[in-house]
């Protein structure tokens, strides 16, 4: 399995995804830089990983999305390539157009940096097969813009075609997310964003290993 990480000045969790990606694998990915306009061949995934690319400027994600390694993405994204964008890479991937609606400020206008419950919606994509569904995991998250929106008609088609992956559990919604959507996947199931960050609670050292499995499901796939 080939897989890359993207990473965008101000983002800080690449380190901790291909590590992950590593213990899992057993291969390193692929580190990609923001200005490159190729990517590698014969990969199989990419993600893209959490942090402040851009210091957050304008909006979370928008300056990243304009980035010549997102147009790479998007391009071999709608021939079929897995895409998994996480936190900052939800916001990115989102912005750039790979899924639908926004995440804009929680609705408690603080950062937000602690566990949650994550429940499993669909356990049937590359990133949960390994998964129950309606199996609760704990998961941290660390964002301040981690709000999910977007339109009625929108919200109506996720729910309807179970394209809503994660939803937080248990009353543990931080954000305000609407219907606590807590990760998505598009229409043609290639690509999944999700605000939590499961690649820190993979390991013993972590203090849980919940989110392995998710990890386990991408050798699956």
């Amino acid at each position: 399995m080939k897989t890359a990480v993207v990473t965008f000045p101000g983002i800080n969790r690449e380190t901790d995804m291909m590590r992950a990606l590593k213990l899992v694998t057993g291969k390193t990915p692929v580190n990609l830089w923001h200005t490159e306009t190729e990517l590698p061949r014969g990969l199989d995934l990419v993600v893209v990983p959490g942090g402040f690319s851009y210091g957050d400027y304008l909006r979370c994600g928008a300056i990243a999305a304009r980035s010549p390694i997102m147009s790479a993405i998007r391009a071999k994204a709608l021939e079929g390539l897995k895409v998994l964008g996480v936190c900052n890479g939800f916001q990115i991937i989102t912005e750039a157009g790979l899924l639908p609606g926004a995440l804009v400020r929680n609705a408690s206008l603080h950062f937000v940096c602690r566990e949650v419950q994550l429940r499993v919606e669909n356990n049937r994509t590359f990133f949960t097969n390994r998964m129950k569904k309606g199996a609760v995991v704990s998961c941290p998250v660390a964002h301040g813009e981690g709000n999910y929106i977007c339109d009625p008609k929108t919200l109506t088609a996720l729910e309807a075609e179970g394209r809503v992956v994660f939803r937080y559990a248990a009353g543990t919604n931080p954000n305000g997310a609407m219907n606590d959507i807590a990760g998505i996947v598009n229409q043609a199931g290639n690509v999944i964003g999700m605000m939590p960050h499961p690649e820190n609670m993979i390991e013993p050292l972590h203090g849980r290993m919940d989110c392995l499995p998710l990890f386990e499901s991408l050798l699956a796939a």
